[in-house]
């Protein structure tokens, strides 16, 4: 996955795209990997459900050696691809303050792509809306919103994500809802590894310089939640590219989370004390009037520690004929933001999440999301019937 890049001037007539997460690779040469004293602290406390010792096994992957760090292992036969075969076995205080704070990507080119053949669909390209930061405490201003961490090839990586309601358990979610390419890599990829949720991160909007002396308690003041169960689109894994646009309005995935530390009777929606709903089958454009994106937006300016948000009307973005329009509002955050929520009036005239955010051009103008339809309901359907009786 591809931040956004400063890469092409103003007057290029070709629109470059790329998938917005942040952090794709460490400020290091891999965040990953941590002295041999240390990986063996964490690797002692790693916690593997039964039910996945046997996928590990299935795949060839030796537990033992998984708990030494054979999750570092990115060879094309151990990158789990296919829906059933997700697994995240908890690892307790691997995602310390400094790792999460470090997760960054590195400047990487992007690819090209040509958006401008649906002119009949798409709409004028949006004026930029300026990012505002979200006002401290976070967890008043916007309780539901938070990060998503997670490892991948190059490194630890970081989007946005948002809690949402579950119908199976009123007031008692364990669900998040982010982008799918911050929890599989699509087409030429398959699942993250060491996936995790920090709700409402750096809480109190302390400034960088302040946080590497942080606690883990201040940048983490509701917990660290680990991936259970992880389902994004089938149409991602098919078609979802690094850069670019493809695959990006089937771009959404749902989380299924658990405490990282003790069998907490709270469930997160308990913790944090919000959770939005979610709408699918959305108004179409003309009749949203405003859309308000939140996100931990990490390529500069930013530097992924506070949360900001745009509020535009939307537009719509076609990138292929026989796909669905995507939003599109004008937005100045960058990469980091991916999978971060987008909120609107829902049917019951109160705030429902609607879509995340997805893809974004080099000079960070805008930022387009996928329209909640039945790809989109199937998805959480999913999640939510699998843990209905749990």
């Amino acid at each position: 996955m591809r931040s956004i890049r400063p890469l092409l001037t103003a007057a290029s007539a070709v629109a470059a795209l790329t998938l917005t997460v942040t952090a794709c690779g460490p400020s290091e040469e891999n965040a990953g990997d941590k002295p041999s004293a240390s990986t063996t602290r964490i690797a002692d406390k790693i916690k593997i459900p039964e039910d996945l010792k046997q996928r590990l096994k299935d795949h060839g992957i030796d537990i033992d050696k998984w708990r030494g760090g054979e999750w570092r292992n990115w060879d094309r036969d151990k990158w789990l691809r296919e829906a059933k075969d997700f697994v995240n076995p908890i690892i307790e205080d691997l995602w310390d303050p400094d790792r999460m704070r470090e997760a960054e990507r590195p400047d990487k080119p992007v690819e090209e792509e040509d958006i401008s053949g649906d002119e009949g669909v798409t709409d004028p390209t949006p004026d930029p809306v300026r990012a505002k930061g979200v006002p401290a405490k976070y967890h008043a201003s916007a309780p539901a919103s938070g990060k998503v961490f997670f490892d991948g090839p190059e490194g630890s990586m970081v989007c946005s994500a948002t809690v949402v309601k579950d119908p199976a358990h009123p007031g008692r979610s364990n669900m998040v809802w982010t982008a799918g390419h911050c929890v599989h890599k699509g087409k030429k990829g398959g699942w993250y590894r060491n996936i995790a949720f920090v709700p409402s991160y750096n809480d109190a909007a302390l400034p960088t310089s302040d946080l590497e002396k942080a606690t883990r308690e201040q940048i983490a003041p509701y917990g660290v939640w680990w991936a259970d169960w992880v389902k994004t689109s089938d149409q991602w894994i098919a078609q979802g590219a690094s850069t670019g646009g493809a695959g990006a309005p089937y771009d959404f995935a749902v989380i299924r989370v658990t405490p990282e530390k003790g069998s907490s009777r709270k469930s997160l929606e308990e913790t944090v004390g919000s959770a939005l709903p979610v709408e699918f089958n959305a108004p179409a454009v003309p009749k949203v009037a405003r859309l308000t994106a939140t996100g931990y937006p990490a390529a500069a300016p930013f530097d992924g520690q506070k949360m900001f948000q745009c509020a535009d009307r939307p537009g719509r973005l076609s990138l292929k004929a026989d796909q669905p329009t995507m939003y599109r509002i004008g937005c100045t955050m960058t990469g980091g933001s991916s999978g971060g929520g987008w909120v609107a009036q829902g049917r019951d005239g109160k705030p429902a999440l609607v879509s995340n955010t997805s893809i974004g051009p080099s000079t960070a103008g805008w930022l387009a999301g996928p329209r909640f339809g039945p790809e989109a309901k199937a998805v959480f359907s999913e999640v939510s019937t699998k843990y209905a009786s749990r």
